[in-house]
């Protein structure tokens, strides 16, 4: 199951990665840098949802794609966070946040399923709230400019980042709540 359209589409958000990072070491101008890193960001973020609406129509779910899919997730936003680090459009404190969240709640989900509780830290509505507002606001900071002439994108894109941000803390609470009691009874 490597290779099934949804597994393949999963795939190229880890491969758009180097592609993102690559526009902004191109020589061109820097709102056709921010509007290309833009546009390939949303679209490669889109197969998320695709993905797994295809996994489904077409009855190819596997445990490889149940894997690789918020792995995928995790490094865009990761590899995108720190290029809006390294053009100052994102707070270091934002990106370790959220960069720190994921390190810790994917070292959490692995425990768990070592010690067979996996199911208490299964994806949760606030986990996929978090998720989506990053996919929102980082396309916001990559176009870095007025979106119809009316939308500061850095602005709104700063106040959805930091969102985001509160969001990650709030669900890894969440996770840690509900893993608490698993920890406790195979610590004793």
């Amino acid at each position: 199951m490597f290779f099934t359209i949804p597994t393949i589409l999963t795939w190229t958000r880890i491969i758009a990665i180097p592609l993102i990072v690559g526009v902004f070491y191109s020589s061109l101008p820097i709102a056709t840098q921010n509007l290309i890193a833009t546009v390939m960001f949303v679209v490669f973020a889109l197969t998320d949802w695709l993905d797994g609406y295809l996994a489904r129509k077409l009855d190819q779910a596997s445990s490889f794609g149940a894997f690789l899919d918020p792995v995928a997730d995790k490094f865009l936003v990761c590899a995108s966070l720190l290029v809006l680090v390294h053009l100052q459009r994102a707070d270091v404190f934002v990106a370790l946040i959220i960069i720190g969240r994921e390190i810790a709640i994917s070292a959490l989900r692995e425990w768990m399923a070592r010690i067979g509780a996996s199911g208490s830290v299964a994806v949760h509505m606030l986990g996929k709230l978090k998720t989506t507002a990053q996919m929102v606001a980082i396309p916001f900071l990559l176009y870095n400019g007025h979106l119809f002439g009316l939308i500061n994108t850095a602005l709104v894109g700063h106040w959805l980042i930091w969102i985001s941000a509160i969001l990650t803390v709030w669900s890894m609470i969440y996770y840690l709540q509900k893993a608490l009691p698993e920890i406790r009874a195979k610590v004793k």
